[in-house]
């Protein structure tokens, strides 16, 4: 069985740990949100990548969900003193990774290139794509601020200015990734993870052609919201300054047209009614991932959903 697993943030990162644990490295492709990319002091910094690198390669730290486990912190310290702020935490395993790619992007490498080495170094078989070699910035239009580039909403403001539109904004019009539709192609599903549809999602299918790809195949969603709350992160703050009520019911409406069918955690049971009417299937099971096995319990989940009904 071939899939495709689109991800982002820490949600998307630990249902990829599963889903690695089963399918090989040619069952299954994983693409990433690059929408939070930045630079930050001549640094290209690529959070969402790094999440699932690190996860993938057994070097994240767990307690955060971002950086490096046992990190060190001595370049941040002496980066305060010499300039004041420091609002992105970066630590010194984790500047290593942001160096690194900073140096050879400025030779000229692609950026799929650049992961695919970083992969090949940290022992990481599995495919993993960013969206698009070329910069697009997820801008969230705020009520306090303005327009903030994502990093500037999400760490520097710490999520609590009012949001009232997200944007995806490039130069030209991004490229998918060179592989990527092939790979969509000749999957037999595709998975959302439950990453925030706004700020993790919606970014990949905001490139020419993924979507539409998409649409052609089987796909599934995992919510990322439990009983009107996120695991992790701004989803149901956002949800509430859009308008919209933060259940798994408004994430398959987000959805509607792209998935055949959501996973919701069993707390959600009451909203089966409603996703049937979007002509969605719902799904009932365990979605909250604390533990390894968990993880691989939904990944398991999912796959064994996709065969019984699309394979």
């Amino acid at each position: 069985m071939k899939i495709v697993a689109l991800a982002g943030g820490v949600g998307g990162a630990k249902l990829v740990q599963g889903l690695v644990e089963i399918l090989t490295p040619d069952e299954l492709v994983i693409i990433v949100n690059t929408g939070d990319d930045f630079n930050f002091h001549g640094l290209r910094i690529c959070p969402d990548l790094d999440t699932i690198c690190y996860t993938l390669a057994e070097l994240s730290n767990i307690e955060t969900g971002w950086g490096r486990k046992d990190e060190s912190w001595q370049f941040l310290t002496e980066f305060k003193i010499l300039c004041g702020e420091a609002w992105f935490q970066v630590g010194d395993k984790d500047l290593a990774t942001h160096v690194y790619r900073t140096e050879e992007l400025n030779t000229g490498q692609p950026l799929h290139l650049v992961v695919q080495d970083l992969c090949a170094k940290w022992g990481i078989k599995h495919r993993i794509f960013p969206m698009s070699d070329d910069i697009v910035m997820t801008i969230v239009d705020t009520v306090e601020f303005g327009e903030l580039q994502f990093q500037e909403y999400f760490v520097r403001h710490q999520c609590k200015p009012k949001v009232t539109k997200i944007r995806f904004d490039s130069k030209d019009a991004p490229n998918p990734t060179p592989g990527i539709i092939d790979a969509i192609n000749r999957s037999d599903a595709v998975v959302l993870c439950p990453s925030n549809p706004w700020l993790s999602i919606d970014p990949i299918l905001s490139i020419p052609g993924i979507g539409s790809a998409i649409k052609k195949k089987f796909t599934v969603a995992v919510s990322p919201i439990i009983g009107g709350k996120a695991i992790k992160g701004p989803a149901a703050k956002i949800f509430y300054e859009l308008g919209i009520t933060p259940t798994s019911t408004s994430v398959a409406e987000h959805y509607e047209g792209l998935i055949n069918s959501i996973f919701l955690d069993n707390r959600d049971g009451n909203l089966v009614d409603e996703i049937v009417k979007l002509e969605i299937t719902p799904v009932i099971t365990n979605t909250i991932m604390n533990s390894k096995q968990d993880k691989i319990q939904l990944a398991n989940d999912v796959l064994n959903f996709i065969q019984r009904i699309n394979i």
